[in-house]
């Protein structure tokens, strides 16, 4: 789930600005034209989504790093940015930035800062990779489920980064947002402990409901068992 190989372009800075409304000619200050797209891409506001948040969220990580007076909280310089993915801001550890192999704590967000090479300071940035997504300190992913389970509701089993985790569709109740919690970021600073939202999404060659049992039952109907 660590290939940045799958992880998208990098925007250029004039493609930032277009992203957060800075080009055109009545564009409000780059602060007041973050908040507002932001609050209007939000996952949890109507029309808003992960992926538009994260696109917010990275143009101003880029204009903010492009334009240190962008912002009241100066940086001292243009800074470079770490583009980490997911899991990498989940779990920490080595990550490659150009030449040099440096080592990142876990639970980073975007617009965190890491000390580089020479101490140069990097500003950070979390971008999709593998179908997972992180929006402040949850993860964002999508999970087949069959359309007769999601109709006729039940019990689920969802793979996450954590493994195996259970979950409840209630009858009829489509293809909505379940919350795992605490398996997002975890705590670090004055940030809370983040959780995982999981999109339901219909997939006729999903696991029916026949396969999970059998799928479950044959988990814990061991050899030994068997032979009891």
């Amino acid at each position: 789930m660590g290939d940045t190989s799958a992880m998208p372009p990098p925007l250029s800075l004039a493609q930032a600005r277009a992203v957060l409304g800075l080009d055109r000619a009545d564009a409000p200050s780059p602060a007041a034209a973050f908040r507002a797209a932001a609050k209007a891409s939000h996952p949890d506001r109507a029309g808003g989504d992960a992926e538009s948040f994260r696109r917010v969220v990275e143009a101003w990580t880029v204009v903010r790093a492009a334009d240190p007076g962008a912002t009241r909280r100066l940086l001292p310089a243009p800074a470079p940015v770490l583009r980490l993915t997911p899991m990498q801001a989940l779990r920490g550890g080595e990550v490659r930035k150009g030449a040099h192999l440096l080592t990142v704590p876990a639970g980073l967000r975007s617009g965190d800062w890491v000390r580089g090479p020479d101490r140069q300071r990097l500003v950070v940035l979390v971008q999709p990779a593998d179908g997972v997504s992180l929006v402040g300190d949850d993860l964002y992913m999508d999970w087949a489920v069959d359309p007769r389970r999601l109709a006729d509701g039940g019990r689920i089993e969802i793979d996450t980064h954590a493994g195996l985790r259970p979950a409840w569709i209630a009858p009829g109740g489509g293809t909505g947002r379940l919350r795992l919690a605490n398996l997002g970021l975890p705590a670090r600073g004055s940030r809370a402990q983040g959780h995982l939202f999981v999109a339901l999404k219909p997939c006729a060659e999903a696991a029916s409901e026949a396969e999970d049992l059998l799928l479950r039952f044959s988990r814990v109907w061991t050899p030994a068992r068997r032979a009891a």
